[in-house]
């Protein structure tokens, strides 16, 4: 296996514009080159998204303005102060008395100022607060209501990433990009405004250096957003991997890989890392040049204000407020420019998160769809092809009728398409061509939760959620009673281990039931399907965790549980399914017979050569194990 780059070789790849692209990453930026407008759709959504708070909006940009307003007025007494009181001819006593009262006058408006900045800054978070749980509430309906193939795509760390710190830095976006650029903006124009009729020389000399500079700052910003873009991906990928990681933990430590991937996991997040850096080194390059524009302002306004008051165009006043005013104008323009450096990042989080929620849903209900019926009579595959991807199908011309209550088994080699064929009685996928109809309708007229509601689904990866016994059997009956939850337990041959429990059916079981065996962790399962009571059943392997003498008593208690539904089961052991009405022995996605056991038994053919087959395999272990 190639050895992974160093952080440092990633990093310099980066800059040098040849670093390997992440799939996702490509995906993104090949439909950016298609879609030069995204970002300009993006922010309009995000416009449309910000509209229900239009009133709260208002009332910030309205205190904002009010603040900075004010921000104009004290400078203003201040060189009164100066002008008119300090360097006045008038006598003391009276200077003492109007000191005292401008005074009073600017600690009053100050004190005003701040409480209209702490109210603004107050409600600002509330708003922030409110945007940010209802976009990741939006955001978790659409992940849930996306295609398998999507999520795919997407990664457990994408996910994961996208509702929460992509959702994060987006809720500051209205702040960074909306309110601070509006109102910065406006103190600028009042800032110069004041500062020409105060005295328009000194004026165009304050004014000498900020157009320039602000206009090449922006410039620089730009180059920051394709890196934190770059970073947010990178983390991305390197979640997914922490997931794979610990989901596969058992592997990773029978194969003593612990190093590897703590190497792989070290160099992506110092990858990630030096790709910040990076961007706050260009960053701080602008804060530098701002931080001396500051100084330097200061010095041209006293140098060329002095050359003026000796010459008796400018007051000693002038001098003085013009440098508050200096400072008052470039702390707006600088706000600009730090909005837009902060906007890019959260720009980046902002196309992550409204390209999911503009992915289509699944198998959206058409206009004219119908509910589904309480009662199957009959479940048929009409012509039925289906093709994880274009020109490779998986399942080819499939007709089955299927009456309800009827169990039919599934049987073939690996590959054969078993799973496939109850994906899409679940309706996971739809057919590439043909239909499959529920009593004579097409499934896709029917409303799929609907539909689903008929289903339920045990699976050979027993997956069970972090929580107890109880909700974990209730899961897909959540008003269900205690007396029903132990019912299906018993049912399931699962009440006796249950009991055996610490706290019984209030066990916590830990994330997806690592403190069960397989065998027990199955009977959850099948406890689950049966307390939910559906029409249609599916049984992956249901039984293949379980030990010879569970699985017996399963078998029994599957009499009961089979009668009155229509089940769909797939099998390895040919030796479960010698009960099922109907088996359908596929290979290659085709239906190769199709017939009780003992029917194609007596055939001899291909499900015949299986059953041998599996017979001697066995045989053969049970020598060996001898």
């Amino acid at each position: 296996m190639k050895k992974p780059f160093s952080s440092k070789q990633r990093h310099l790849a980066f800059r040098a514009g040849k670093a390997p692209t992440p799939a996702s990453d490509a995906a993104s930026a090949t439909t950016a080159a298609k879609d030069p407008t995204r970002r300009r759709r993006h922010l309009k959504n995000y416009r449309l998204w910000l509209w229900p708070y239009r009133g709260v909006l208002l009332l910030l940009f309205f205190l904002a303005l009010f603040g900075a307003a004010l921000d104009m007025v004290w400078p203003l007494a201040i060189k009164h102060i100066i002008d008119g009181i300090l360097l006045a001819s008038s006598p003391s006593p009276q200077k003492l008395t109007a000191l005292g009262t401008f005074g009073l006058a600017l600690i009053s408006l100050l004190v005003l100022k701040q409480a209209i900045d702490s109210t603004r800054s107050y409600r600002t978070d509330i708003l922030d607060s409110k945007v940010t749980v209802r976009l990741r509430r939006r955001l978790f309906e659409r992940l849930l209501s996306l295609s398998l193939g999507d999520l795919a795509e997407l990664k457990s760390g994408g996910i994961v990433s996208r509702l929460s710190s992509d959702v994060d830095s987006v809720s500051g976006l209205m702040q960074m990009a909306l309110i601070s650029p509006s109102v910065a903006l406006v103190r600028i124009i009042l800032t110069v405004v004041v500062l020409f009729y105060l005295n328009p020389r000194l004026a165009a000399a304050a004014l000498l250096l900020i157009p320039p500079l602000a206009f090449i700052s922006i410039l620089w910003v730009r180059r920051v957003r394709p890196i934190y873009r770059s970073a947010h991906q990178e983390r991305t990928d390197i979640d997914s991997g922490v997931s794979e990681t610990f989901g596969g933990i058992r592997i990773v430590r029978a194969f003593q890989r612990e190093h590897r991937e703590e190497r792989q996991h070290a160099v992506g997040r110092h990858s990630i890392l030096r790709r910040w850096l990076f961007a706050t080194r260009l960053e701080l390059i602008l804060q530098v040049v701002w931080g001396l524009l500051i100084p330097a302002t200061s010095l041209l306004i006293v140098w060329y204000g002095g050359h003026l008051y000796l010459r008796g165009k400018a007051h000693i006043g002038d001098i003085f407020v013009f440098q508050i005013y200096s400072v008052l104008l470039l702390q707006p323009v600088w706000q600009i420019i730090s909005s837009i450096s902060s906007t890019q990042k959260s720009l980046a989080a902002l196309e992550r998160v409204f390209e999911v929620l503009e992915m289509p849903i699944d198998k959206p209900d058409s206009p004219d769809a119908i509910d589904a019926p309480n009662q199957v009579r009959e479940i048929r595959f009409d012509h039925v092809s289906f093709a994880y991807r274009p020109d490779t199908p998986v399942i080819k011309d499939f007709d089955l009728t299927v009456k309800g209550g009827m169990t039919v088994a599934l049987v073939g080699p690996s590959g054969a398409g078993k799973t496939t064929i109850t994906d899409l009685v679940a309706r996971f996928y739809d057919p590439t061509s043909g239909s499959i109809l529920l009593n004579g309708i097409d499934l896709r007229r029917l409303r799929l939760k609907g539909y689903r509601r008929l289903l339920a689904v045990v699976q050979q990866e027993t997956f069970l959620f972090d929580g107890t016994v109880r909700e974990n059997i209730a899961y897909g009956l959540r008003d269900a009673t205690d007396a029903m939850i132990e019912d299906a337990a018993r049912r399931a041959n699962a009440h006796g281990f249950i009991e055996q429990l610490p706290e019984k059916y209030q066990t916590m079981i830990g994330e997806r039931g690592f403190r069960l065996s397989g065998g027990q962790k199955q009977r959850l399962s099948i406890a689950r399907a049966i307390l939910a009571d559906p029409q249609i059943l599916i049984l992956d392997e249901a039984t293949s965790n379980l030990d010879t003498e569970s699985e017996q008593l399963i078998q029994a208690s599957m009499t009961d549980l089979l009668k009155g539904r229509t089940t769909f089961v797939i099998a390895h052991r040919l030796s479960t399914v010698t009960h099922a009405d109907r088996i359908v022995v596929l290979d290659e996605g085709q239906i190769r017979e199709i017939g009780a056991h003992d029917q194609l038994m007596s055939q001899r053919g291909f499900y015949y050569d299986m059953v041998e087959r599996q017979r001697q395999s066995f045989a053969s272990l049970d020598e060996v194990l001898r």
